[in-house]
């Protein structure tokens, strides 16, 4: 596996029930939900990790970094995270959140998680970086083969968001040139919890299992 820069390498890794790792994310926190970060670099299997833990936890919601820092900055947005998403978590209240770079793309809507909800899944590059870190009470870092992330990444651009294949390899390059830098300054697998792995890990079911590092 190549891993991105500054990256360790997890393992050794084990094949486990996707059910099994959701409930290792721990129970219901009081009064308010179980905030779990889905963090690791772009293209590497992030959003369909918390789509599937969203689908096996009871009451369980999303938030996606994306959407937050929509028409805002790509790393720059945690002060946003905090005001919009966390803090109204953290005091019992649902979420209404409007991100300012909505505005400017005329985005209708609003980022929303009801009352209710017993674990907010928040997935992203970046999710579990040092100032979001007491606002969490489980980060998983996502670790993937750097080059398949990247090819990944830029299908995706290219399948979702209608790019030629010049823009998206230009488009992506101009993200790792801020990604790369970021995730080294920060180092956000140091302080995971728990480390999946994606890409080119052990030969698995993604509907029911999880590659975890570490444990029997």
């Amino acid at each position: 596996m190549e891993l991105g820069p500054g990256e360790p390498a997890a393992g050794p890794w084990r094949v486990v029930p996707l059910p099994e790792f959701a409930a290792s994310l721990g129970g219901a926190t009081a009064g308010r939900p179980r905030i779990v970060a889905v963090d690791g670099r772009g293209g590497g299997g992030k959003t369909a990790l918390a789509e599937r833990l969203r689908r096996v936890l009871p009451r369980a919601a999303v938030v996606h970094s994306d959407d937050v820092a929509w028409g805002h900055a790509r790393f720059g947005w945690d002060d946003l995270m905090i005001d919009g998403v966390l803090r109204p978590l953290h005091a019992g209240r649902p979420v209404d959140f409007r991100p300012p770079g909505w505005d400017q793309d005329f985005r209708a809507g609003h980022l929303e998680v009801a009352a209710g909800a017993a674990t907010v899944l928040i997935e992203g590059v970046g999710v579990s970086r040092r100032s979001l870190v007491p606002w969490l009470d489980v980060a998983v870092w996502v670790q993937s083969d750097f080059g398949e992330a990247r090819r990944r990444g830029i299908e995706r651009d290219m399948a979702e968001l209608g790019r030629t294949p010049d823009e998206a390899v230009r488009l992506w390059a101009e993200w790792e040139a801020e990604e790369v830098p970021f995730l080294l300054a920060d180092k956000p697998w140091e302080r995971a919890h728990l480390v999946v792995g994606t890409a080119s890990s052990r030969p698995h079911d993604p509907a029911t299992e999880v590659v975890v590092s570490g444990g029997s």
